[in-house]
């Protein structure tokens, strides 16, 4: 609000005694330059703080109020997550502790067979030795078995107990409030797939049930998944982009690497089904994220008309949000390999990348 305003449209009263003390009125103003509480006077054309950025109080009280909140949230998750941290620890510990008395016994029962075999080895004659061959064998199989690993998976700390959606939606809201726009992602003609078109914009892929014969022999074009890349990659920094999805009921978003298969029908060229891509999917009113053949379901309460996308290569964190609510609908933590390009797979309508 303009310093102007502040002087022809004074707010509210405060609370009794809050005046300023150069002109004795109600201090209903706040400077964000200055930080701190001012009267209409002081924020008019002729006062101090002129020029400056006025607000007005009860606005600024209200964001206090709003802050304090989230840091009470944030004080309560950060203890749910040390608690939660603590027990893993916990457990982890009394795993090693009870893998610590299993190894001691099967080390017993090691020198036991040992001193069993050694025995018989040096005491019996060879004609003895061959009427114990049963005997030796199932005792060498009884060793090769206590070596085994016991639930050793249980020794493994649950790095997902330090993961909180809380603080992810947190920061992926102060991310996207400090970011000055999408990234100007385009659609690499070359790579597009037998079933769909581009617009010449290279922003919108439209689904044709009619396979296209034109890209059949191009190396770079997919020739049997609907899959497209686009025409640059990421490998350092933070990006996002939005995908307009509101008018189709099957596609895929996300990322890929360059070494992502082209050809043919089986899993290495399918999204989400391969180690070189990580995507968000729709199908019919079914949502999930997949990557490398694992699928995890996402029970979204409502289809989302735009899709967006948030990249951060520095943290290794790929997110999918809701642009018009912020809500982050999936956020995946992964040790990319190398660059990563935008990819998109569509089997019914149209989508197209926001700009």
């Amino acid at each position: 609000m303009s310093a102007e305003t502040a002087g022809s449209a004074p707010g509210p009263a405060s609370e009794p005694g809050s005046l300023c003390r150069e002109h004795g009125q109600t201090l209903s103003w706040f400077c964000c330059s200055e930080r701190r509480p001012v009267c209409a006077a002081c924020a008019g054309p002729g006062g101090r703080c002129r020029g400056h950025r006025i607000r007005r109080a009860e606005e600024r009280a209200e964001e206090l109020r709003r802050l304090g909140l989230v840091r009470s949230l944030c004080e309560s998750e950060e203890q749910r997550l040390l608690e939660q941290v603590h027990g893993e620890e916990e457990r982890t510990h009394q795993s090693i502790l009870t893998q610590k008395v299993h190894w001691a016994e099967a080390l017993q029962k090691l020198d036991t067979i040992r001193t069993s075999l050694v025995d018989m080895l040096t005491h019996l004659d060879d004609l003895q030795l061959i009427q114990k061959e049963q005997e030796i064998f199932e005792k060498t199989e009884e060793a090769e078995g206590i070596l085994d690993p016991q639930e050793s998976e249980k020794l493994n700390f649950n790095e997902k107990c330090t993961r909180s959606l809380l603080l992810t939606q947190l920061w992926a809201t102060a991310v996207l409030g400090s970011l000055s726009g999408t990234e100007d992602v385009r659609i690499d003609e070359r790579t597009v797939g037998p079933f769909l078109q581009l617009s010449d914009d290279r922003r919108t892929l439209t689904f044709n049930a009619k396979k296209s014969k034109s890209c059949a022999d191009g190396l770079e074009h997919f020739d049997h998944w609907p899959n497209a890349l686009a025409a640059t990659s990421f490998q350092a920094g933070l990006h996002t982009w939005m995908v307009n999805v509101q008018n189709s009921c099957a596609y895929k978003v996300g990322v890929a690497l360059g070494e992502l298969p082209r050809k043919g029908s089986g899993n290495d060229s399918r999204l989400g089904h391969n180690a070189f891509s990580w995507v968000f999917s729709r199908y019919a009113q079914e949502f999930c994220f997949s990557h490398n053949g694992q699928h995890e379901p996402l029970g979204l309460l409502h289809c989302p008309a735009r899709l967006g996308v948030l990249l951060d290569l520095q943290a290794q964190e790929l997110l999918f949000y809701e642009p018009a609510s912020g809500m982050v609908l999936h956020a995946h933590h992964a040790s990319f390999p190398g660059p990563l390009f935008p990819v998109f797979a569509v089997a019914d309508q149209t989508i197209s990348i926001i700009h």
